[in-house]
């Protein structure tokens, strides 16, 4: 077994990791875990942009009233002050740090409108590219810094806690085991997409951050609100494209078989309205055995430079969107939930940091509104590097035992239970959900959990987390943002700004 010590350790590699990253080695050395390369996060799959406070007509008090709706009476209202408030210096930044913006003649950003929003406020680059082009940024910053050492297939198995405080982490690098040792832990892994059938997040999106905090005794908060994307490409692969929300902000509309628009008569935004009113909307459409496209034919002479990566996945899969309607449907794709941090990132374990998606601050609620999950990223990883560096070296060192990775003797048998708990949880915790499909969901988890061998660890995270949306959204006797219940159609006022925590 190989022990590390550093400064401070960053366990992912999205924007919330890297930024992290990057600030922190100002102060001191830093090691990131990530579970495959620099480059697999599910920051560099958004083609959707980030949201900030930047032009005319434009503040961060709109932008915080838009934010406040999309979530349901469940958002912190100090945390999404901050988001605001910060947000569009934090763009700033990574502008003046060489990511390439798209920018009008002038220089200016060049802004669009996405669901729910008030005034056009995403700043993307080059159209749909936005999250490969901050990742590229980021990386580099990372790649360059002296005091940044990444270790790459490197799988975080469990957080080493002695005496209520997290001193690192043990995890399992190319399949050797390995201790990292820290003054401080951040958790920046991302969500969980994988845990269902149809997701738009990449493969190493299995909510392993929710299961090992979990495990180590950190508060965890409103993991049934799980947000599904409307418009993911329907193909049959795993992960499905995204169908960004920009094309629908840019005039795109959705359309049945008998090519009717539905979302008119549905929400007053009609294809513009918030995500989970889309998303069960075109789950409605199918359920009565028509499928649902996304008619972006009057865009045909600009859908070239501005949708650039999603034309060539369309004409990838036999699909002109210039020409043809795009078949869609919903699919997972961001989790509000996580584990519970206050303003500056810190959660409930000493020494242990949350940013990203991974976490809870609150800022969405139970429903996130469009493009803020890059700036809570950006926002908040920069608040979690400028506390922690404040934080006092550790003391003394215990004396830790030996330990081995377990062994995956049946990787067959791993691959049979993942996706037993992505059909499950689709089946019966994914949109439209009910007090006797949670149930019976619950009860396939755990047999399946019971089944799983010591050397399972990927699938046990699945497990575990999956375990925690259902129990949740059982919990949770509403609908409200994510979390629809068809035997609890509506909001009710006693669940008002009320969290089931863990």
């Amino acid at each position: 077994m190989e022990r590390i010590r550093t400064r401070f350790l960053v366990i992912g590699s999205g924007i919330a990791g890297l930024h992290t990253a990057w600030r922190a080695s100002e102060h001191g050395e830093v090691v990131v875990l990530t579970k495959r390369s620099l480059f697999d996060s599910a920051t560099a799959y958004a083609q959707g942009g980030i949201a900030a406070a930047l032009g005319a007509g434009d503040s961060p008090q709109l932008h915080r009233q838009d934010t406040l709706a999309a979530g349901a009476a469940l958002c912190d209202s100090a945390a999404v002050e901050v988001l605001v408030a910060e947000g569009p210096q934090r763009v700033r930044d990574l502008a003046s740090i060489g990511a390439r913006f798209d920018t009008d003649s002038t220089g200016r950003f060049q802004l669009s409108r996405e669901a729910a929003h008030s005034r056009k406020r995403i700043v993307h680059a080059r159209g749909d590219q936005t999250g490969a082009e901050v990742a590229r940024t980021l990386i580099e910053r990372v790649q360059s810094t002296a005091s940044i050492r990444v270790l790459e297939v490197a799988r975080a198995l469990d957080l080493i806690v002695v005496g209520g405080r997290c001193i690192g982490v043990r995890a399992s690098h190319a399949g050797r085991a390995v201790e990292v040792i820290a003054d401080a832990t951040v958790l920046a892994t991302g969500g969980c997409g994988q845990v269902y059938r149809y997701t738009t997040n990449p493969q190493v999106a299995t909510g392993d951050g929710f299961a090992i905090a979990h495990r180590a005794g950190a508060r965890l908060a409103d993991m049934e609100f799980v947000q599904f994307h409307p418009t993911a490409l329907d193909t049959p692969e795993t992960p499905l494209s995204l169908i960004s929300e920009a094309v629908r902000g840019e005039g795109a509309v959705l359309v049945n078989d008998r090519g009717q628009r539905f979302m008119t008569r549905r929400h007053r935004l009609a294809e513009l309205a918030p995500r989970d009113i889309v998303a069960r909307e075109i789950f409605r459409e199918t359920q009565h055995g028509t499928r649902v496209w996304l008619d972006a034919r009057k865009l045909s002479r600009t859908f070239a430079r501005r949708f650039p990566g999603i034309l060539r996945l369309c004409l990838d899969r036999g699909i002109d969107p210039r020409r043809e309607r795009i078949p869609v449907t919903p699919a997972a794709h961001y989790m509000m939930g996580g584990v519970v941090t206050d303003l500056a990132g810190r959660s409930s374990l000493e020494r242990l940091y949350a940013c990203g998606e991974v976490s809870r601050t609150g800022v969405h609620g139970a429903n996130r509104l469009a493009s803020n999950s890059l700036l809570e990223g950006l926002v908040f990883a920069e608040r979690v590097a400028r506390d922690m560096v404040a934080m006092p070296r550790l003391p003394r060192l215990p004396k830790l035992d030996d330990w081995r990775v377990p062994a995956l003797r049946d990787r067959g048998a791993a691959q049979v239970a993942a996706d037993e708990i992505r059909a499950t949880m689709w089946e019966h915790a994914g949109i439209d959900r009910s007090a006797k499909g949670l149930r019976l969901g619950l009860e396939r988890l755990g047999e399946i959990a019971k089944r799983l061998s010591a050397g399972a660890t990927e699938e046990r995270n699945l497990v575990g987390t999956a375990s925690l949306i259902a129990n949740a959204a059982l919990m949770r006797k509403e609908s409200r943002g994510g979390h629809f219940r068809h035997d609890f159609p509506r909001e009710k006022r006693k669940w008002r700004g009320r969290h089931i925590e863990w």
